[in-house]
């Protein structure tokens, strides 16, 4: 089995200003660990004689077990189902944002992220070529789904190309669509999403094992449902593409396959109560809130006072930033609504507008903003993505404190250009703030940390 190594960050020693920032990265790196995929399926997976429990549901170990799966956590995820059922498992493939490869019998192969591309269509298409030519009634079939898996995992409906739905998910990411409007757009031109890959699945015994990077976490978005019944309409996905003003601007098969659904002449995604979900047990091994509990106690052991504010941030970055950084002045000013020394916990997902033409991602953007708002406060935070990409840049996200915008203006750095130009990722790496891991191999959606002296 694998050793884990609490070394996610790896720019780490640049960071480490002073003992405030070391507790703050080390908190961070905690909460990466708890979150860890591997971990998490081992722990909802045990084998007792001729029975295999998945989280207390019994199935008998002498079936034939198949694994699939897709998201930025597949790998880790595979490597642990792997560890314990051994050779059960007579086959599999798995998409990740990484190099292909194989653990055993599971075929680990590349998809695109964040906008779906020819490697996700080839990688798709195989899985869709095992499950129905291995995958028989009286099998068992893992699913094992991630964030990323929406980019990751995609065959598109008749007439529909991979190319229309990396244009359409690449305007409505710049036009600050959230994940849940993202998702059900991609839904409707595509043949595994919103439950339908379900459709497609002969085994009567289907476990999707799921890591959530959504706010709340919504079967239906987690990588846009493909085993999960579906919560939205034809009528929804016209009034995002209004309201994000891209109707009049999607191909013509796009926008047709959009009429026919609202006039009802086609099908919509199977909904909560349709038969083909008495096959499959969608079952959270992971999720943000869970990171956030990891992160209270890591900050207890260390003797400052945790608050929780929520798992389910939303909104534009900046703004988001200029309310954190309200609760830490507050914090830092009156020790209200916690005494000093605290730290303040958040997690969910923000959005940018982009405006700009710089390199910056949600995370990075949030901080900046937050950085301008605690100028002099003795106070370090933290946001970062924990799948460690933010954006187009190649930064996880940064740490800040109260001399963050004075060590930009000391080498001739606006914060406030940096920030109207969407250039965050820019500014931080000047100053060596930006934090650098790479894929992590797991996500949890963003995670937040301000620690008040």
């Amino acid at each position: 089995m694998l050793v884990w190594d609490l070394s996610f960050i790896r720019n780490r020693s640049v960071l480490e200003r002073d003992e405030l920032h070391r507790l703050a990265l080390d908190v961070v790196e905690y909460a990466l660990e708890s979150s860890d995929p591997y971990k998490a399926v081992l722990s909802s997976i045990r084998i007792d004689g001729d029975s295999v429990y998945v989280k207390g549901i019994e199935v008998e170990a002498r079936g034939r077990f198949h694994v699939i799966g897709f998201g930025k956590a597949s790998r880790r995820m595979a490597l642990a189902l792997n560890d314990i059922l051994g050779n059960r498992i007579v086959g599999g493939i798995v998409i990740s944002p990484e190099d292909a490869g194989s653990i055993d019998s599971i075929e680990i192969v590349k998809g695109d992220h964040p906008i779906p591309k020819e490697n996700t269509l080839k990688s798709s298409q195989k899985i869709l070529e095992y499950i129905q030519g291995n995958v028989y009634e009286d099998d068992i079939l893992f699913v094992l789904i991630s964030g990323g898996g929406s980019a990751l995992f995609e065959v598109p409906e008749d007439n529909i190309s991979i190319d229309d739905i990396g244009k359409v998910t690449r305007e409505l990411m710049k036009r600050g669509a959230d994940i849940f409007e993202l998702n059900a757009v991609r839904k409707r031109f595509s043949r595994v999403k919103g439950g339908k890959l379900l459709k497609l699945v002969k085994a009567k015994k289907v476990f999707s094992l799921i890591v959530s990077d959504v706010i709340g976490d919504r079967l239906d978005t987690i990588a846009s449902g493909p085993t999960a019944p579906d919560e939205t309409t034809y009528r929804d996905v016209y009034t995002i593409l209004n309201r994000r003003g891209l109707w009049n601007e999607i191909p013509e098969n796009m926008k047709k396959i959009i009429e026919l659904g609202l006039k009802g002449e086609i099908p919509d995604t199977p909904k909560p109560g349709d038969p083909v979900f008495s096959k499959v047990h969608n079952i959270i091994i992971a999720s943000n809130a869970i990171a956030l509990e990891s992160m209270a106690k890591k900050v207890k052991e260390h003797g400052l006072k945790p608050l929780i504010l929520t798992s389910m941030i939303e909104g534009e970055a900046k703004e988001v930033g200029k309310v954190l950084a309200s609760i830490i002045k507050n914090i830092a000013l009156y020790s209200k609504p916690i005494e000093k020394p605290a730290a303040i916990l958040a997690g969910g997902e923000t959005v940018v507008t982009v405006k700009g033409n710089g390199i910056g991602g949600r995370n990075q953007e949030l901080c900046l903003s937050l950085a301008i708002s605690i100028k002099n406060l003795e106070a370090v935070a933290i946001c970062m993505g924990t799948d460690g990409i933010d954006g187009i840049s190649p930064a996880a996200g940064a740490i800040v404190s109260g001399d963050t915008i004075d060590e930009g203006y000391n080498i001739g750095l606006d914060p406030i250009k940096y920030l109207e130009n969407n250039d965050s990722y820019t500014y931080f790496s000047k100053i060596n703030r930006a934090i650098i891991t790479g894929y992590t191999g797991m996500n949890v959606n963003d995670i937040f940390i301000a620690l008040v002296k």
